[in-house]
């Protein structure tokens, strides 16, 4: 941890911290310090760049989600990560925690999404309809206490929303997320959902890498799997 970064790993071509939740992941229309921001002062500190310090977005995560994100140090880097996002090869695992338990303990959600960008809101459409965009969840029960549920959530595609709207389609709405069902939210204006993991390939030695961040230190994750992952 540095200058309020969490760096889980830093060569000459990567570098992965751990979002917090709340943050934005680039600038925004807030005009709040960005993950982004934060990540090249850190590297211009560490490594003592004048001027101004590349880094390339490879993706991103919501304000209110929590967790590992990648970004690259160089453009040839950027270019090299990018299409392995695109084309799914790039592997992300997810956490979150239910306000209910799910019906099943395992399952897929195959919906089509459209996405409502004045509301900023994605609701499930008949397949096929206009606009809409195929979305794969595969999920599984990690956990369960106290009338909630850990949960594991694997998108095989990337829509806007995608992971919120299977988990509210469970009938199981991620704890804190009032836009897709919740109840009240939580008190740092999170949503219980965290980028447990990514797996890629290095973008100049190929080799095959994965990163876990940690799970935020607040009570909704007060589960035996997230106390061993801090």
């Amino acid at each position: 941890m540095s200058a309020g970064l969490r760096v889980l790993f830093c060569d000459n071509h990567l570098l992965v911290v751990a979002k917090p939740a709340g943050m934005p992941a680039v600038p925004d229309a807030s005009g709040d310090e960005s993950l982004l921001d934060r990540a090249r002062e850190w590297v211009r500190i560490e490594f003592a760049k004048p001027g101004a310090v590349f880094l390339g977005v490879v993706h991103r995560l919501d304000r209110p989600v929590s967790g590992v994100v990648v970004f690259a140090r160089t453009s040839k880097s950027a270019a090299r990560l990018a299409p392995q996002w695109r084309a799914r090869t790039a592997c992300k695992i997810y956490w979150g925690v239910c306000g209910a338990i799910p019906s099943a303990p395992a399952g897929a959600c195959e919906q089509w999404l459209v996405k409502d960008r004045d509301a900023n809101r994605v609701r499930i459409a008949p397949a096929g309809s206009a606009d809409s965009k195929h979305a794969v969840t595969r999920w599984r029960v990690l956990e369960q206490r106290a009338g909630r549920a850990l949960v594991e959530l694997v998108p095989k595609t990337g829509r806007p929303h995608q992971l919120r709207v299977c988990a509210a389609s469970l009938g199981a709405p991620l704890v804190g997320d009032l836009k897709y069902g919740a109840r009240e939210p939580l008190d740092d204006a999170s949503i219980a959902l965290h980028a447990r993991s990514v797996e890629f390939d290095h973008p100049t030695r190929g080799e095959r890498m994965t990163f876990d961040a940690p799970v935020p230190d607040h009570r909704v994750w007060d589960f035996a799997l997230c106390r061993e992952s801090r």
